[in-house]
């Protein structure tokens, strides 16, 4: 799950010279309801989202004015249409890793190959939100070899629908993470958080994945690595986000040990699975009784409109990370059956997907500089999401009936193309709001940049209503 981030240059030539000059800090105040959103703090701010909420695209001019009359001048990689390339590939992967899942369910697909059903899960995990995650962290650095990243990842993904040998996809993978452990570095230096480090661990795992699937390892062997990826990675921003409220150092430090103890799970699953699987399984359920305590989630089912949406979803994320966790401590080292496809989806559906519908419509605008307004009708792909997991794992492979399997993962495909369309029609139909002033650099914003954001919120357009 990906935060704001600010992609402005650090500073701009003046005219004449060649020093350099950080934009201004804005005044803040106006623009903290991202932040409020996501940490639970709307207060007043409830109202303006009960219909909808939306950010704000920048100015399509080629630069922003800043203080003393200097123009920051806007880099290539800013632009809504170059940023589109990178997600490009991400939907390729999507829309092929979908295929092969009903391919894997035994019922009819668009596209028929033997490769697919082997690369099911790291296409969807590293070619799909690997691709959008690490896009939103190349965007937050501001830096343009951040970009590497989700061209590895894009690319990788690409390279393993083709006849090429796997090999080039796997290690396209490996130099996907490489980069982005480069970049949460980068972070680091700019602001020490603890959140970082966390998210970093995650990388760290990602490319551990990469290089054991290099070495020999099967797909299946991976799904430690590839969720605690995906878990780290969102937790990281939960984190970050919750010390926006009242955490306290101490805390904050519990966080990143109960994060730590799940890499080391991790690794243990991978390497020595009959002691690690159970360990893992602990610690995913670890990790959601801290979010269970300390994350916003609660406190934003209690308002209306958009947070609420982005509750539920967290609530429901955290609800399968659970199941999951328990089914890796009960069941052991599984690679195969009910108690396998139960686990696999509940972590990469259950919890991965609903964090990307979480955040889509508060996240994508910043990194796409466009807005996506929200609408009552995204919460459709998410209940459909939820309740054919119910059918999928619940009651087919909790009672072994085939049938329920099919059907209920056949519904799961349906739900995420209902969210893309949903998302695609909000993005086209959105209209572009009045500008406010920037976001504040502080807190969670700051981790990310030291130049002004240009990220703002502004109330939906009436279609929202």
């Amino acid at each position: 799950m990906p935060t704001l981030s600010s992609d402005t240059p650090d500073g701009a030539k003046k005219n004449g010279g060649t020093a350099t000059e950080p934009g201004p800090e804005p005044d803040g105040d106006d623009a903290a309801s991202v932040s409020h959103v996501l940490s639970g703090h709307a207060g007043s701010r409830a109202r303006d989202l009960q219909n909808g909420f939306t950010i704000e695209a920048p100015s399509r001019l080629g630069g922003a004015r800043a203080a003393g009359g200097v123009t920051l001048q806007r880099s290539a990689l800013s632009r809504t249409s170059i940023r589109l390339l990178f997600l490009i590939p991400g939907a390729i992967a999507l829309l092929s890793g979908l295929d092969a899942a009903l391919l894997l369910l035994g019922v009819w697909s668009p596209v028929m190959t033997e490769r697919l059903p082997v690369v099911h899960g790291p296409l969807l995990v590293f070619g799909f939100v690997g691709t959008v995650i690490t896009l939103e962290r190349a965007v937050a650095v501001r830096r343009w070899w951040g970009f590497g990243s989700p061209s590895f990842y894009g690319l990788g993904g690409i390279l393993l629908l083709t006849p090429l040998p796997i090999q080039v996809g796997q290690v396209l993978f490996g130099l996907g993470g490489v980069v982005l452990l480069f970049i949460y570095l980068a972070i680091w230096r700019r602001q020490k958080m603890l959140s970082s480090a966390i998210q970093s661990l995650g990388a760290f795992l990602a490319v551990a994945s990469a290089l054991l699937w290099i070495g020999g390892y099967d797909a299946d062997a991976l799904v430690p690595g590839m969720a605690g990826f995906m878990v780290l990675t969102i937790a990281g921003e939960r984190v970050e986000l919750a010390r926006l409220v009242t955490l306290s150092k101490t805390t904050e430090r519990t966080a990143f040990g109960v994060c730590a103890g799940q890499a080391v799970g991790v690794l243990m699953a991978m390497l020595w699975p009959a002691v690690g699987y159970p360990i893992f399984g602990l610690s995913l359920i670890a990790v959601v009784a801290w979010l269970a305590v300390f994350d916003a989630a609660p406190r934003l089912a209690k308002l209306p409109g958009l947070p609420r949406y982005i509750a539920l979803c967290l609530l429901a994320g955290y609800g399968w990370l659970i199941v999951a966790g328990l089914i890796w401590t009960v069941a052991g080292p599984v690679t195969n059956g009910p108690w396998y496809d139960g686990a696999v989806h509940s972590v990469f559906l259950g919890f991965t997907i609903a964090m990307i519908m979480a955040h889509a419509p508060v996240i994508l605008p910043a990194v796409l500089r466009r807005p996506l307004p929200y609408y009552p009708i995204f919460a459709l792909p998410v209940i459909l999401l939820n309740a054919s997991l119910v059918l999928r794992i619940l009651i087919g492979d909790l009672y072994s009936i085939p049938l329920m399997v099919q059907i209920g993962g056949i519904v799961n495909v349906i739900a995420l193309l209902l969210f893309v369309i949903f998302s695609v029609i909000s993005v086209v139909r959105g209209k572009q709001p009045a500008r406010v002033p920037a976001l504040p650099r502080t807190g969670v914003w700051a981790a990310r940049s030291v130049a002004p954001s240009p990220a703002a919120v502004a109330p939906a357009p009436e279609e929202a209503s």
